[in-house]
């Protein structure tokens, strides 16, 4: 077949005087075409005279000046880039954790993976976070353990953010000199291994005693706002309404009290299957007191229910119990199912679930609204790129309180071990929906939710001991 001079027209630019070969196979063409205008062989079109060209075979009809159609766009060529390429063996511990968008894990300085576990789980709280930023002193109190635990927390919360591993050596004082407990050595002058709930209360004991509550805005329904004496009492802190009763004496009125919480414990027992059912299990027990109504001892109910939720919950399963003939806390390792998704309704006084029921009423129209949408648009995409907005989480009156009862797992703390006292401590925080991180010590790797709900327990891999619970967030539509 014989070579022809056509011209080429793509958009709005015209190429004349193009050489054809026909005896040559269209795919050159396509690359000589690719050469002049960018667009890659499989995203053209070449078209003459209705006809479409193909790979493998010359279907059109040409001759000399005649208009080929060429239509495909070309994607971008890549730029040169402005910095020299780096590959990850060249980089250094900063750079690596930058180009792998890893979080910053903790150096275990002996036996401390107890408070690098804590240290992970707390900074899950993104109030929390910038309660430490904002932290200051007026200078009275510098000398303080409750200061030296605040300032170090911010310390090591501004390092991790900075994408390296850190040494958390001044917090690690600062929690010696405020517990000397966590100082103990054993015979090879290492640090030993210490309970990291225990430090866990420590820790947001100290913060306490520093961290100011958040001032709440003034709101259109001049509500009263509910006074809170810190920080960590107002997102951490819960209130249970504590009744005393007794059916041997009718004629007794029931004695109400409060008292404040800062973790609910989940009690394990050969019954307990469920972290709910663990949790329930000790908030109806009977005791036997002296009634002053009879003038001897009586038997009596004492129910707890909660009557304020924190923001932030925190559920410590009750896995170690002491021994007295091994002078150690045994592990109990039965395996406790927990849930990512919680719902603390039923634990709640009959007022406080009255006052819930607005936004639990509000998240059943999503749910409802999001079925809707499933069955007539089944295929539909999501923009996840738009950015999300959510109800408050709170009661007008209580910033800092939980007005669902609703909230999502964002933290475990696990042990591997035997006993509190040896063994070693794991942080597994979320990211985002189904990614988590999950940090040993300075190990850092991603892990997926499947992997979180394996930490049940049930055996010697790693038992979940502290969970950390936050709001359950409400999409606005």
């Amino acid at each position: 077949m014989p070579s022809f001079k056509v011209k080429v027209k793509w958009g709005r630019e015209l190429f004349t005087d193009i050489d054809v070969n026909t005896d040559e196979e269209p795919i050159l063409f396509k690359a000589q075409l690719f050469a002049l205008t960018g667009v890659e062989p499989e995203r053209q079109k070449v078209m003459c005279k209705g006809g479409i060209l193909k790979d493998d075979q010359w279907n059109l009809q040409l001759k000399d000046g005649a208009v080929v159609l060429l239509m495909g766009s070309r994607e971008n060529v890549p730029e040169v880039p402005t910095t020299p390429i780096k590959f990850i063996e060249d980089m250094n511990e900063a750079e690596t954790a930058t180009a792998m968008r890893l979080p910053a894990g903790l150096t275990n300085l002996g036996n401390t993976c107890y408070m690098n576990a804590t240290i992970q789980c707390l900074k899950a709280v993104p109030e929390l976070r910038t309660a430490l930023n904002n932290f200051t002193s007026d200078g009275s109190d510098t000398l303080s353990a409750a200061f030296s635990i605040s300032s170090g927390m911010k310390s090591v919360f501004a390092q991790m953010d900075k994408g390296a591993t850190v040494t958390p050596i001044v917090l690690l004082q600062a929690l010696h000199r405020a517990s000397p407990q966590f100082a103990q050595t054993g015979e090879n002058g290492t640090f030993r291994q210490q309970d990291a709930n225990e430090c866990w209360s420590e820790i947001l004991k100290m913060l306490q005693q520093n961290l100011l509550p958040i001032r709440q805005e003034p709101s259109t329904n001049n509500a009263q706002k509910t006074k809170h004496g810190s920080f960590i009492e107002q997102f951490f802190g819960g209130t249970f309404e504590v009744k005393m009763s007794s059916e041997e004496v009718p004629d007794e009125s029931a004695t109400i009290t409060t008292e404040n919480f800062l973790q609910l414990s989940c009690f394990i027992s050969m019954e307990v299957k469920y972290m709910q059912s663990g949790l329930k299990s000790k908030m109806m027990e009977p005791l036997v007191k002296k009634s002053e109504t009879l003038g001897r001892d009586a038997r009596y109910i004492r129910t707890y229910l909660v009557s304020r939720l924190p923001a932030y919950l925190t559920v410590q399963f009750v896995r170690f119990q002491y021994k007295g003939k091994e002078g150690i806390n045994a592990k109990v390792l039965k395996d406790i199912k927990f849930p990512i998704d919680f719902d603390a309704f039923e634990l709640c006084t009959p007022e406080l679930q009255n006052k819930l029921c607005p936004m639990r009423s509000k998240f059943k129209e999503l749910e409802d609204k999001s079925m809707e949408l499933e069955v007539s648009k089944p295929h539909s995409v999501k923009d996840d790129e738009a950015e999300k907005k959510y109800e408050q989480f709170w009661f007008d009156d209580d910033l800092g309180s939980n007005n669902s009862g609703y909230y999502t797992l964002q933290a475990v703390l696990t042990h591997k071990g035997r006993s509190s006292s040896s063994g070693h401590y794991v942080a597994w925080v979320r990211s985002s929906n189904d990614i988590w991180f999950k940090f040993d010590d300075d190990d850092v790797t991603s892990v997926s939710t499947e992997e979180i709900l394996r930490l049940s327990g049930g055996g010697d891999w790693h038992c979940a001991y502290v969970l950390l619970y936050g709001p359950k967030r409400l999409e606005k539509l």
